[in-house]
């Protein structure tokens, strides 16, 4: 079967899933909640894929199953229920633990499991469950935005689900013969490119859509623990259960060393952003500051999949920009290369190196030697927002 989406050489994870995101919005293939963009989409037909996980032969011999919260997961989280087996749903972001085991009331009616099945009735019958629980889960149900035939999985691009199944390997919770499932539309299963997947990626064996089941018999290794050099104390600050595990890891004697900490540091790069023009005023308050801090966290997470992660982010929603900061020159410069046709919440950014690093003065200070490092920029679209790296 042809993919609906092709992607393009040299695409990045963003640009995968700016195309989905795009495609089942145009195509209007989505439910409730919309728009689609940054989450997992709630695709129509979703829970007729979700009823194909009861065919599995590691369903019916599994006793634990571990789904995602996501709302296109509902139906997987009620065949769970109706089998009578142990449902671990994880808390949302991890926030106050690992996961909840979803109990429904003694001889509960189909329209109760229906419930306990749902957002609301995951806060309403679950019990925690934490690092020191003896768990052993057979199935692990996952949501995605993009899937390849070959197992190859892109999420919404905040790592849960992967940080996830990394702290349920440090547990013991999962092993090798573990089976990973995903739920997606037609439309989000197309080629993904091997480059893209990295160590912490979670891959799948089977996807399920509304019309097929597909078995991708994937070799590349599933997270075996936490990449501790992955992350840094401000997302350690945001998932206290994840420092509680750092501090288990390093007293049995693992390097638990972070990825790089904020200092400041030159050279500087500078992401700026146009906004779009709108005739709409917002309808809701507090939807523009949601949207800043989804811009933040996109652009954080595709500076880590460029390789261009800097020392220090410091963002300035008013102004529409972002300083980046690198330890010289050089890593400024191969940032600034891999920051091109960057793309942030569907705009186009432009990269330049700061005025500082140009050899400008900047008001109120001294002359600085020029850099090394010259200024370029990509052209971007009219009405898109631009990125200036510096």
């Amino acid at each position: 079967m042809e993919p609906a989406i092709v992607v393009r050489a040299g695409a990045s994870k963003w640009d995968i899933r700016h195309k989905v995101w795009d495609y089942i919005e145009d195509k209007n293939l989505a439910n409730f909640p919309r728009p689609v963009h940054n989450r997992i989409p709630n695709f129509k037909g979703a829970f007729t894929a979700c009823e194909r996980v009861s065919e599995l032969q590691v369903f019916v011999q599994t006793a634990e199953v571990k789904v995602d919260p996501d709302k296109p997961l509902q139906g997987a989280r009620l065949a769970v229920l109706q089998a009578g087996k142990t449902l671990l749903v994880p808390t949302p972001r991890l926030r106050t633990g690992l996961f909840n085991n979803i109990t429904p009331p003694r001889g509960a009616s189909k329209e109760q499991l229906r419930i306990c099945s749902s957002s609301q009735g995951v806060k309403d019958f679950s019990v925690p469950v934490g690092l020191d629980a003896k768990v052993k889960v057979d199935l692990v149900v996952v949501g995605s935005v993009a899937v390849s035939e070959k197992g190859f999985r892109i999420g919404k691009g905040e790592g849960y689900a992967d940080m996830e199944y990394g702290m349920m390997a440090s547990m013991g919770a999962v092993n090798d013969s573990t089976v990973v499932v995903t739920v997606v539309h037609d439309c989000q299963v197309l080629d993904i490119p091997e480059e893209l997947i990295e160590s912490h990626d979670l891959t799948v064996d089977y996807i399920l859509t509304p019309t097929r089941v597909i078995e991708t018999n994937c070799q590349h290794p599933k997270p075996q623990g936490i990449i501790w050099t992955k992350l840094d104390k401000e997302k350690l600050e945001k998932i206290p259960i994840l420092k509680r595990l750092r501090a288990l890891e390093e007293q049995a004697g693992k390097d638990v060393t972070l990825g790089a900490a904020a200092v400041v540091a030159e050279p500087s790069l500078r992401t700026r952003q146009r906004p779009r023009q709108s005739t709409q005023q917002d309808p809701e308050g507090g939807s523009k500051q949601k949207k800043r801090v989804q811009s933040e966290q996109q652009l954080k997470t595709a500076l880590r999949e460029r390789e261009a992660a800097p020392l220090r982010l410091t963002w300035q929603g008013a102004q529409h920009r972002a300083f980046l900061d690198y330890s010289d020159p050089q890593a400024a410069e191969s940032a600034l290369q891999a920051l091109q046709d960057l793309r942030v919440n569907g705009h186009s950014l432009k990269a330049e190196l700061a005025k500082s690093q140009r050899g400008g003065k900047r008001s109120g200070q001294p002359n600085r030697r020029p850099r090394p490092s010259p200024a370029l920029k990509t052209v971007s679209a009219p009405d898109a927002e631009s990125a200036t790296s510096e």
